[in-house]
């Protein structure tokens, strides 16, 4: 052990009957406590709407939405999957599906729907793994037509799985019809993603019974896409574009829904730079501190001085002593955090209003780089602070400090 740390670790631990001093660097330790906790858990809880709001939006919607120009039934959608797959790199599957808004009606209530009509065979987008009750599609050619609703429009329509419901939907451009077309589904399953806006909007069929209920022949209204690296899926979106040509037009994820990521990475920036204030008056208040230690060693600081030691010593002291009560409060600050965060993982005891916030509790996603990053920059900005006060230590005169100290 360096003879600087063992008077430092000495300074520390003998502090009774300096009450104030104790309470002072107590108050220090809560603080930079506080500032690192509430930093890891924000981090963490940004992390998580970032993770949930895209696996969510992306499960609905897919990386890529390739649709028709106001509407236009796409044709001959084989041959164009088939030139997506071999013309386009990058391209992890595409998928036809048949959408429209509808409206939806059973035993005691109407409401309005977007209908889609997926390819079963394809796991690309379909909410299989959001399923509470039922089962989801299955294309077999026999029985009632099926369909799948999420949990929130169940509600409303008072329905449950076995029910009959009938949907309404308008023809499409061109048809030589006005009159809506009606079809009945069986309710088959029940699907929760905690997002309000796709729990109370979107259904479910397969596109066989797309095609029949909008008179679409073998045409779709667009495909699904997912791409291998989702960092490059706005160069994917526009060599589809390019490619297929009019009237198929290409949209990503962060287009379809701009403004929502927009507000993600504005709290991504924001929040952590206003919560970074915590640390930082915790830190600071270390100089007040540390010259506090200096003002009660004084004597003690003058008699190593005059025994010999140097500024080098005398400075390393007090900036190992503030580094010490440092260290303790990142040490609690992130176990504190990790506490918090586990609880909300397991209990989800902070709830949202998915209506506004597209899920029904706080997310978290524990990072080990988030405990990283926020303990390195507390303990950086510790060292720093001490500097101050450690080199004003390293210069007492001990003439002056043995003879008025």
């Amino acid at each position: 052990m360096s003879p600087s740390w063992f008077i430092a670790k000495r300074y520390l631990q003998a502090r009774r009957g300096t009450g104030f001093l104790s309470f002072v660097t107590s108050m220090t330790v809560l603080g930079i406590m506080l500032g690192t906790a509430a930093l890891v858990i924000t981090l963490s809880v940004l992390s998580g709407f970032e993770r949930e709001i895209k696996e969510k939006v992306v499960a609905f919607t897919s990386h890529i939405q390739i649709l028709g120009y106001q509407n236009e039934p796409l044709r001959e959608y084989r041959r164009s999957i088939e030139r997506v797959k071999e013309g386009v790199p990058g391209v992890k599957s595409i998928s036809p599906f048949a959408a429209k808004e509808g409206m939806i009606r059973s035993r005691s209530a109407v409401d309005g729907i977007l209908l889609k009509g997926i390819d079963v065979s394809e796991e690309i987008v379909a909410p299989r793994q959001h399923l509470i009750k039922g089962r989801f599609l299955v294309e077999d050619g026999t029985g009632p037509a099926q369909v799948v609703i999420g949990s929130k429009l169940a509600r409303k329509l008072a329905a449950d799985v076995g029910d009959k419901l009938v949907v309404f939907a308008l023809p499409m451009n061109g048809a030589p019809s006005l009159q809506p077309r009606a079809m009945q589904f069986q309710l088959a399953g029940i699907y929760e993603s905690g997002m309000a806006e796709f729990d109370d909007i979107y259904a479910y069929t397969t596109l066989r019974n797309a095609q029949k209920l909008f008179r679409l022949d073998d045409d779709v209204t667009g495909f699904d896409v997912l791409v291998n690296d989702i960092t490059k899926v706005d160069e994917v979106a526009g060599r589809i574009e390019s490619l297929l040509g009019s009237p198929h037009f290409a949209r990503s994820v962060f287009q379809l829904y701009r403004n929502l990521f927009s507000w993600v990475e504005l709290q991504k920036k924001l929040s952590p730079l206003l919560l970074s204030l915590i640390t930082v008056v915790a830190t600071v208040n270390m100089i007040g501190t540390i010259l506090m230690f200096v003002l009660e060693k004084t004597r003690a600081v003058a008699i190593l001085k005059s025994l010999g030691a140097g500024p080098s010593i005398i400075r390393r002291i007090f900036i190992l002593q503030g580094l010490s009560i440092a260290l303790g409060g990142v040490v609690l600050g992130n176990l504190l955090a990790y506490v918090f965060c586990w609880i909300q993982l397991n209990f989800r005891i902070l709830s949202l209003p998915s209506d506004i916030y597209y899920m029904s509790s706080v997310p978290i996603l524990l990072q080990p780089a988030n405990f990283l990053l926020v303990s390195g920059v507390a303990l950086v900005m510790s060292f720093v602070t001490t500097l101050l006060p450690s080199a004003a230590a390293a210069r007492l005169d001990p003439v002056v400090a043995l003879r008025f100290g």
